[in-house]
């Protein structure tokens, strides 16, 4: 539910990008200000999403002139037109300081050396990880991805006491450590961990493999970056910071919103954004809000895991399915490890979904890939084919893994 103050700030935010938005100016034409007199009032508002974005390539979100500009990031644009956000002084600073709350609720003091692996460049990740970690003083060690030598090295010679990372690279760096007998060499106490979905058994092995505490960080290019929302120290949702952002849960079909603790997808509201602020934009994350105070303690409200996305869904025999019934699915079999990869083809005139998954050592794979036939056509309601391989030999990435690969149109 909107509070007062995120009423009174959302229709500030209006207000400005109805004055200084030439992208909002046009999508939200014969509105007012005005017309929006309580927080129900909002749904009159349009929504926005990643096509209007990149329809509006490479600046036509900048609501400032471009003195005010000091930085500009975009999204990867590895499925279109990239999107293209300009960022003020304030923006930045805001930024810094829910990336600064991040860590602080994760425990991180200015003692910490936080070893930073995502990337840099036009992406958030790498300098959104870093403007945090500055703001809050801690030590910075800006690595950024790949060159997993080295940053074995610096990990061990800096002592690096917080690992800030995708799930992906996370786990390879684990395996890494654990394959070279480094676990006791390392000072590692934390990870921040974000950029993509991952399961508990991924997490379990992170953990273990470490010998850390995770927390799982939300974020997106659009919305400032990594840093909006972080997990507390007892892991029943991610706390977002609902001073700067208003986030709201839609049906993904009938764009209407649905209840807390019902799943949907996640549309957010910046509330004090100059360069690139967004009214009800659609992220198309599936996520619930949780209703009720966390026990921590924390007066900011909560957001479950993302367990998905829409676009992330592919329909394999007339059966929609989501990567994230996948991990909910391997989690519920005993001896299947964390890893696993689908194929899906189109042979003879029929769908055809192949699920590779890595085992646990010592376990019959025959067994095994019977239950995961089972499980599947019993919980997803569609036949498969499934084959064991042993933990390494599934992909690793430095950046984020590629679960589902659809051959079908190529």
């Amino acid at each position: 539910m909107m509070t007062e103050l995120q009423f009174k700030k959302f229709k500030k935010q209006l207000d400005y990008v109805l004055k200084n938005s030439p992208f909002y100016q046009k999508m939200f034409a014969g509105i007012e200000a005005a017309d929006i007199k309580t927080p129900e009032d909002i749904r009159k508002l349009p929504l926005s999403n990643k096509g209007d974005l990149r329809e509006v390539y490479p600046l036509g979100l900048q609501a400032v002139p471009d003195e005010e500009v000091v930085r500009i990031h975009s999204s990867s644009g590895t499925t279109g037109q990239p999107i293209i956000i300009p960022y003020t002084a304030n923006d930045v600073d805001v930024w810094g300081e829910m990336f600064k709350r991040c860590y602080e609720v994760a425990g991180i003091t200015r003692q910490d050396r936080i070893q930073i692996t995502p990337g840099y460049g036009l992406w958030t990740a790498g300098i959104g990880f870093q403007n945090g970690c500055e703001k809050l003083g801690a030590m910075a060690i800006p690595m950024g991805p790949g060159n997993t030598e080295k940053q074995l090295k610096m990990m061990v010679d800096l002592k690096s006491t917080v690992l800030a990372s995708t799930s992906s690279y996370a786990l390879l760096l684990a395996e890494q450590v654990q394959a070279r007998g480094m676990k006791d060499h390392i000072c590692l106490r934390k990870g921040i961990i974000g950029s993509e979905r991952w399961g508990d058994k991924m997490r379990a092995r992170i953990v273990n493999e470490l010998g850390i505490e995770i927390y799982d960080i939300y974020g997106l290019t659009e919305v400032y970056g990594p840093g909006i929302s972080i997990d507390c120290s007892l892991h029943s949702g991610l706390h977002y910071w609902d001073d700067y952002l208003y986030f709201e849960i839609i049906d993904p079909q009938t764009l209407e919103p649905v209840p807390d603790g019902k799943y949907g997808e996640l549309v957010i509201t910046t509330l004090c954004k100059e360069g690139a602020p967004l009214i009800r934009y659609r992220t198309h994350d599936m996520t619930r809000l949780l209703p009720g105070q966390c026990p921590c303690g924390l007066p900011y409200p909560r957001h479950d895991r993302i367990i998905g996305r829409t676009d992330d869904m592919i329909k394999v025999k007339g059966v929609n399915i989501y990567p994230g019934q996948i991990d909910e699915l391997l989690r519920d079999v005993e001896g299947v490890s964390s890893e696993y990869q689908v194929f899906v083809d189109h042979v003879n005139g029929r769908d055809e979904m192949l699920l590779n998954f890595e085992m646990d050592p010592g376990v019959v794979a025959e067994s095994l890939e019977q239950q995961v036939i089972h499980f599947f056509k019993s919980r997803i309601g569609i036949k498969i084919s499934a084959r064991g391989h042993a933990i390494g030999e599934l992909p690793r990435s430095e950046k984020k893994s590629v679960r589902i690969i659809d051959r079908r149109y190529e």
